[in-house]
């Protein structure tokens, strides 16, 4: 395996791919020409980046090996994730690394705006006591409105109340109705920007929250209040944040991302006195770019050992109770897939039933697996992150239900293929006593599916399994397990595990002998 780390992501990760066994490559700088971008992911199986290295759709045509796209850190608006979802690859960001960091920093650029602190640095710097004209203000008893309470704005919340500022919030992705709920009272985005001293901003960018601070907005909020974003680039609308400062509506702002990064130096933003402006500095602390590093490289390394999901935005989330219920199921319902797909190539109708004590399981990354080792066989980028969208456009209604009888197991999946003549196959699975099929086509026959197994239809009369084990012995393939059952038609299903791969040439000759209808090696 092998990993692509650039804009300089923090050596502890590094050092646990390398640990892992992995071969690490550096990127020396930001690598921003999307074709340059692609020739390195040419031979990666994961690229790990921050701010400075976009991934667009154009970087991802044509690569073929990539699996994970990790960002060290929450913002992942300068991937294409849709681009990554439709290829099958994974995007994980590792959001908690950095938390403490980016509240913190947007604190700082508010005492900044407070105090003035920026001008008077540089007035001093310059040989003068610039003390006229830089009467700042205090916190305490200020209004300060946070746009956003997820991690970092709940946190820049908790230590704002701390400060003694009076703290209400907007939440987009929370209705008005949570603020029973919590500590910090929630108002909708008109009240908020009309009640607050000073607005900050922490949410993604989206397309929904892109200039959600804009020319009608920011004419809603209080004369001479104040404006902070240590978010995301082009949450605010910085021409109209220009005229808003100009006319005096506004009495300062400080921005920490932009709209275009690294800001080009003519950029109008740069010499407005009442703007503080810093380098996308709300993720750098060196414990922070430690904390990201880690995390994310655990989350790669997880998802390439067990299909673990932590972290990915574009999977189902799985909490980690969820996530223990889930993963003893993972290669059981690869190998399911695998198996539906030998049974019926071309299917149009497949549906998966989730039976016995299922509460406290979530079957959505388990039918993504199952349907993505149904559909893999015809094309290598089927992978649980574009199953569903790569059914669909295959025709392949995918179907769940949830609930039921389990027939005397614990958990029971039951699985049913269906092709476009109404052809359908049955099989019944389970983990009770290790992974295995319990029923094939309504018949009780037994056989672990990640094994090397011969599924066998035919004639039920004495003598022929003797046959079967002759030929196979001669071939010197071990018999290590053999699971028959009567159809009742005068025909009988059998699953022959063996030791081995059974080479080509001894099939055809266990095909040939009389008595044996079909016989596939799974």
């Amino acid at each position: 395996m092998k990993v692509l780390a650039c804009d300089g992501i923090h050596e502890d990760g590094m050092a646990l791919f390398r640990e892992a066994g992995w071969d690490v490559a550096i990127a020396p700088e930001p690598i921003k020409d999307p074709s340059r971008l692609a020739a390195a992911l040419a031979d990666v199986d994961a690229v790990l980046v921050r701010s400075a290295t976009p991934v667009p759709a154009a970087a991802l045509a044509g690569v073929s090996r990539l699996r994970v796209i990790g960002r060290a850190g929450a913002g992942v608006d300068t991937i294409d994730v849709d681009a990554a979802t439709n290829a099958g690859i994974a995007v994980m960001n590792a959001p908690d690394g950095n938390t403490l960091a980016a509240a913190e920093h947007a604190l700082s650029l508010l005492f900044a705006l407070a105090r003035h602190v920026p001008r008077a640095d540089a007035g001093m710097k310059a040989g003068q006591w610039p003390k006229a004209g830089l009467t700042g203000f205090e916190l305490e008893g200020k209004k300060l409105g946070v746009i956003g309470l997820g991690r970092i704005g709940g946190t820049v919340a908790r230590k704002a109340r701390g400060l003694g500022m009076d703290v209400a919030a907007y939440d987009p992705f929370l209705p008005t109705s949570a603020a029973a709920h919590g500590s910090v009272p929630l108002k909708t985005l008109d009240e908020l920007l009309a009640w607050a001293d000073v607005i900050t901003l922490h949410v993604p960018r989206t397309k929904e929250t892109t200039h959600l601070l804009n020319a009608q907005t920011l004419a809603m909020m209080k004369p001479g209040a104040y404006l902070v974003n240590a978010a995301r680039g082009g949450l605010v609308d910085e021409a109209a944040l220009l005229d808003a400062l100009d006319s005096g509506h506004l009495a300062g702002a400080a921005l920490d991302t932009f709209a275009t990064e690294p800001l080009p130096a003519d950029s109008p933003l740069r010499a407005h006195p009442k703007l503080v402006l810093t380098p996308h500095l709300g993720a750098s602390t060196g414990e922070a770019q430690q904390a990201v590093s880690t995390i994310l490289a655990r989350e790669v390394l997880d998802y390439f050992e067990s299909g673990a999901v932590a972290g990915c935005v574009n999977l189902p989330p799985l909490s980690a109770e969820a996530a223990r219920e889930v993963v003893p199921w993972m290669p059981l319902m690869t190998a399911l897939g695998r198996l539906a797909m030998r049974l019926v190539p071309a299917p149009v109708k497949l549906h998966l039933t989730y039976a016995g004590r299922v509460e406290a399981l979530d079957p959505r990354p388990l039918t993504r697996l199952l349907v993505a080792g149904l559909l893999g066989g015809a094309s290598t980028r089927v992978t649980p992150v574009n199953a569903l969208q790569e059914a669909a456009a295959r025709g392949l209604v995918v179907a769940e239900t949830v609930g039921g009888d389990a027939d005397g197991f614990d958990r029971l999946l039951r699985l049913r293929i269906e092709d476009e003549s109404g052809n359908a196959r049955e099989l019944e699975a389970t983990l009770h006593r290790g992974a295995r099929v319990v029923r094939l086509d309504g018949v009780e026959i037994e056989f672990d599916p990640l094994a090397h197994v011969l599924l066998m239809r035919n004639v039920d009369r004495p003598g022929l399994i003797g046959l079967v084990g002759s030929h196979l012995g001669a071939a010197e393939v071990n018999i290590v397990n053999f699971s028959l059952g009567a159809k009742g038609d005068g025909e009988a299903l059998a699953a022959i595990t063996v030791d081995r791969e059974v080479p080509e040439a001894q099939l055809v000759a266990l095909r040939g002998i009389t008595g044996v209808l079909s016989l596939e090696a799974l």
